[in-house]
């Protein structure tokens, strides 16, 4: 059982570094990363653990661990490239889209929720002008996470 825990503990510390430092390991052009086998060995040493824990003879235990191991490798590989595929590191223009004013706007201050599908919160906005609170805007400027609006012409 001491080799199951070893080898878990082992990979805790690898997903660990690999988390806080960034992928220490990067096999095979990004086939493989730290965090994946971080993942399998800690998966390899709980299974062997909960096997040997049960009862289960040795030979069964470096089995089950070995293959639900390389799923967890398989399985967290997976994941770790379908959310690096989702960043795309590109800026969206939000110049034109229209929104409500959740706080009264002024040239220094203010708040709006704009109706873009990308927009899932508040934004910090300003205006030229006072722009009160529940007024419907559009916005003219986008800059980092602010937004330069003005009235909507009804």
């Amino acid at each position: 059982m001491l080799v199951f825990v070893l080898i878990g503990a082992a990979g805790m510390v690898l997903l660990l570094l690999s988390l806080v430092v960034g992928e220490l390991v990067d096999l095979g052009d990004g086939a493989v990363s730290g965090t994946s086998l971080g993942v399998g060995a800690v998966v390899f040493g709980a299974v062997g653990t909960i096997v040997v824990a049960n009862g289960g003879q040795a030979w069964l235990a470096y089995v089950a661990s070995a293959v639900v191991g390389v799923l967890g490798v398989v399985a967290a590989q997976a994941m770790i490239r379908r959310l690096a595929a989702t960043e795309d590191g590109t800026t969206t223009s939000l110049v034109g889209v229209h929104g409500t004013a959740t706080t009264d706007i002024t040239p220094t201050s203010g708040e709006v929720t704009l109706d873009a599908a990308t927009e899932l919160e508040r934004r910090l906005a300003r205006s030229d002008d006072h722009i009160p609170s529940g007024a419907r805007v559009v916005v003219l400027e986008h800059s980092g996470s602010t937004v330069r609006v003005g009235a909507q012409a009804r």
